[in-house]
């Protein structure tokens, strides 16, 4: 796999997804309840749940209003980047921090290379050339946040297995499935369709950070016609709703 191939594949793999979390806050896994949570219950699911209501409960699971108020995020961690048909992982470390669409990548997974993407809000710079990024805000769980606002539309998907599932489409056709727990309304798993591939994320592990639950460990899938391109993700240090200057999103 050539270096800007490889960049890609990491660049839209951690941007459309990652989020904030701090490694102080409460454990929980994928199913469980948080420790001391200061989330409130979400509203209860049933089978006659409307498509709409369940992206609320989802949203109000993610702790609502503070998730919607989210500011900035700092997200330092370790990445396992896994090619087709092999075994055998890159190790990695990456820096994300975003702020609404802006968003800086940093991933440095030396020997095979040392990456660095910049979105200020307008434009885009990258360190592989011919390597962009759409803006975070368009997919992934920042989505739930904007599901009630003019020109988003929530639709129904059939169920995972246990999880309940519905469709958030953005007014430019920006799409995220989601599949929630049926008991907690917590996104277990979404799924972005973009520039005619599929990106996949499971969350299997969740912190609570300042009232707003987000997923801490979390794999990947990327289908590609050479196959399958696997990632796990582990968040060390975040900080959130920091002071960032726009210096941080300078493209030089």
């Amino acid at each position: 796999m050539n270096r800007s191939a490889l960049a890609l594949i990491v660049l839209l793999l951690v941007s459309l997804s990652i989020f904030a979390q701090t490694p102080d806050a409460a454990k929980s896994n994928g199913g469980g309840a948080a420790t001391a949570s200061s989330i409130p219950p979400a509203p209860a699911i049933t089978d006659t749940s409307t498509p709409t209501e369940l992206a609320r409960a989802a949203l109000a699971a993610q702790g609502g209003d503070k998730f919607k108020n989210l500011k900035s995020t700092w997200v330092t961690g370790d990445a396992n980047l896994y090619a087709p048909n092999s075994s055998q992982s890159l190790p990695g470390k990456f820096s994300i921090v975003t702020v609404g669409d802006k968003i800086r990548i940093d991933i440095n997974a030396q020997p095979v290379f040392n990456f660095k993407q910049i979105y200020d809000g307008q434009q885009s710079y990258s360190s592989v050339p011919g390597v962009q990024m759409p803006p975070a805000s368009k997919f992934g769980l920042m989505v739930l946040a904007k599901y009630d606002q003019p020109g988003y539309t929530v639709s129904a998907l059939p169920n995972d297995k246990k999880l309940r599932g519905f469709r958030i489409v953005d007014g430019e056709g920006n799409t995220t499935d989601f599949f929630i727990d049926s008991t907690n309304a917590r996104v277990m798993k979404y799924l972005i369709p973009y520039n005619g591939l599929m990106f996949g994320t499971e969350n299997t592990k969740f912190k609570e950070v300042d009232g707003v639950l987000i997923p801490m460990n979390f794999t990947q899938r990327l289908e590609m016609p050479q196959g399958a391109f696997f990632a796990e993700y582990k968040v060390k240090d975040v900080k959130l709703n920091t002071p960032i200057g726009n210096d941080v999103f300078a493209i030089q």
